[in-house]
């Protein structure tokens, strides 16, 4: 009898895990499968973006509803691209390029509605190991990435405000963004403007020094920022409130840590960078106060970028802030 009675038991335990499992994981894949997919182009792959990448990592999107697919597109212009031909829903690079495309007379233009980003994130790299003054770049060649791209016009405003004129060095355009390291490295040029990991990648390995943040020569810009075309916006604002919800959990992050507990969430990110050269990268991108303290993108700092843009002689008068930047974010 008592046999009889423990087999019961026994299959009844067995019956109840079986259960518990079919409707756990059943649970977990219909939570997966409640998730917004949602596509993402991002102009580079920077430790710059550190606030991303911890809500990335640290699974804020999925909090927040969104199943997020980070897609790599060199070069601003792309990105762009990507957003407007309806490849990805949103684009991450410098809106410089939605200012293009309102210009051009897109119906359907990109707008802007959180930024991460307050100031360039390129150092200069030189093969001298001296104490660095911005005139050593008179009569230099240097690789500056595609012209009219949000890096090349920062190199521009900070040699501006180091009081050189463009007349005095030899500006190099014709380098592909993604390939500006590989040919400094074969020869080409005397300094070369880099993200992170790159700069820190190739002081390392002995080909040239940082020697300058042109991001604290430039000063204050929306220098990379999220942007969607308009017709998402107006019908997807809930999955971009969650998006910016989400991404600020991630700057809130950054801004209460230290290096190291940033960089081991973001280490899945960089598996061909070090934990000591992501601390030091990202060590420098908090000394040099780089990002923005929310998604919110100010009409003052956004007027310094297309001051840039101007005194390029790229767009000829200010574009509607109003019409271009739909901040979610409050400030």
């Amino acid at each position: 009898m008592k046999k009889k009675i423990l087999e019961v038991l026994i299959g009844v335990l067995i019956i109840v895990i079986v259960l518990g499992g079919y409707f756990f994981f059943n649970n977990r894949k219909n939570n997966e499968n409640a998730l917004t997919k949602v596509k993402l182009s991002e102009v580079t792959h920077s430790a710059f973006y550190a606030p991303l990448y911890v809500a990335i990592e640290d699974g804020y999107f999925k909090e927040e509803g969104i199943d997020l697919e980070l897609i790599l597109t060199s070069g601003a212009d792309k990105v762009a691209a990507a957003v407007l031909s309806k490849d990805v829903q949103i684009g991450f690079a410098g809106p410089e390029s939605a200012i293009y495309v309102y210009n051009g007379g897109e119906e359907d233009y990109l707008v802007t509605f959180a930024g991460l980003t307050k100031r360039d994130g390129q150092f200069i790299v030189g093969k001298s190991g001296k104490e660095f003054d911005w005139n050593d770049l008179k009569g230099k060649e240097i690789l500056v990435g595609r012209k009219g791209g949000m890096p090349a016009l920062n190199f521009l405003n900070a040699l501006k405000n180091a009081g050189i004129n463009t007349s005095d060095v030899k500006l190099n355009y014709s380098v592909e963004f993604a390939a500006l390291a590989g040919s400094y490295i074969a020869g080409i040029g005397d300094y070369v403007n880099l993200f992170e990991p790159n700069a820190t990648k190739l002081e390392r390995e002995g080909y040239g020094n940082v020697v300058a943040s042109i991001g604290e020569k430039s000063g204050s810009v929306p220098y990379t920022a999220f942007y969607t075309q308009l017709s998402y916006f107006e019908e997807n604002k809930e999955v971009l409130e969650k998006f910016t919800r989400a991404l600020e959990k991630g700057i809130d992050y950054v801004k209460n840590h230290n290096e190291e507990e940033i960089a081991t969430i973001i280490a899945p990110q960089f598996p061909d960078s070090s934990m000591n050269d992501l601390k030091t990268i990202v060590k420098r991108y908090k000394d040099y106060d780089s990002w923005l303290p929310n998604g919110f993108i100010s009409e003052e700092i956004y007027k310094n970028l297309e001051d840039i843009m101007i005194d390029a002689e790229l767009i000829d008068d200010y574009v509607p802030y109003d019409k271009l930047v739909r901040n979610i974010s409050h400030e």
